[in-house]
């Protein structure tokens, strides 16, 4: 059995991977503005739905302050949480859909956090801030169906399909 010498001997990492440092970060801003998990604001479109998710984004949940009789740990004597209101930025003319939504807003949160979190919408009105700065690029499918005609090696029609369109994107830089 061979020894081991100092040079082989393994090195402790010293720098910590991006992801913890800036999850701590993000999840106490998220913590801060009323949501228990990111989850909320990142998967916003699946939770709302398409059509309410494009004219509106959470902001945050104001939390009811815990009735005065309350038992050890600041919970209501009875156990039970008062739920929240959710507080939705909402481009100005979807303002009042969304607002004749709001039940069916409320269960879908509910149910997506698997407990009843949120009773009551307010809206604000204000131009959404996701996107800001961005302009939308179409892919060019003339291009992306010629790479993909290019790439027989490739068995997954959904993979090679995938690829085309990164290829056309890269082609248009």
């Amino acid at each position: 059995m061979a020894e081991r010498s100092p040079l082989n001997k393994p090195t402790r990492a010293f720098a910590k991977p991006l992801r913890e440092t800036a999850g701590k970060l993000i999840s106490k801003s998220f913590q801060e503005r009323g949501f228990a998990s990111a989850e909320l604001v990142t998967r916003w479109a699946e939770i709302a739905g398409a059509e309410i998710a494009a004219h509106s984004e959470p902001l945050k949940i104001q939390w009811t302050r815990p009735p005065r009789s309350v038992g050890p740990g600041g919970a209501s004597m009875d156990g039970s949480q008062e739920p929240g209101t959710l507080v939705l930025r909402v481009e100005g003319p979807a303002a009042i859909e969304i607002q004749h939504a709001a039940n069916v807003i409320c269960e879908r949160v509910n149910r997506f956090l698997g407990w009843r979190a949120v009773a009551r919408l307010a809206l604000r009105q204000a131009p959404l801030r996701r996107g800001e700065g961005k302009a939308v690029r179409r892919i060019d499918t003339d291009a992306a169906a010629r790479i993909a005609a290019s790439l027989p090696e490739i068995a997954d029609d959904s993979l090679r399909e995938a690829v085309a369109r990164l290829g056309a994107a890269v082609r248009r830089r």
